[in-house]
């Protein structure tokens, strides 16, 4: 399957890609950050304020963090997968904090 680059808005993305940006979320990230929230350690969420907070101001920079792990979060690069699938859900993860989580 082909999957295309995320370049813009969320609402610019085929449906098709999109779902599946939600579905690699779902299946690896939701455990721990529900809602963009973080059952674990309540300071580093998925809000865009704490995202800010803690360095990370960008959909590059969620992706470094999703495929490297940070503190006590493991990386996700091998299960999340290759062809840009870590940089994808990074960017789905950046277009729901700028959006308050709303969609989720």
């Amino acid at each position: 399957s082909s999957r295309r680059r995320h370049t813009r808005s969320l609402c610019d993305w085929s449906s098709d890609v999109c779902s599946s940006d939600l579905e690699l979320f779902e299946a690896h990230c939701v455990g721990c950050h529900v809602g963009g929230g973080n059952i674990i350690r309540r300071g580093r969420t998925l809000k865009l304020a704490a995202l800010q907070r803690n360095g990370l101001d960008s959909a590059a920079a969620i992706a470094t963090v999703a495929a490297e792990g940070r503190g006590q979060m493991s990386g996700y690069r091998e299960a999340l997968g290759g062809d840009g699938a870590v940089e994808d859900v990074a960017a789905w993860v950046w277009q729901q904090a700028l959006q308050g989580w709303k969609q989720s």
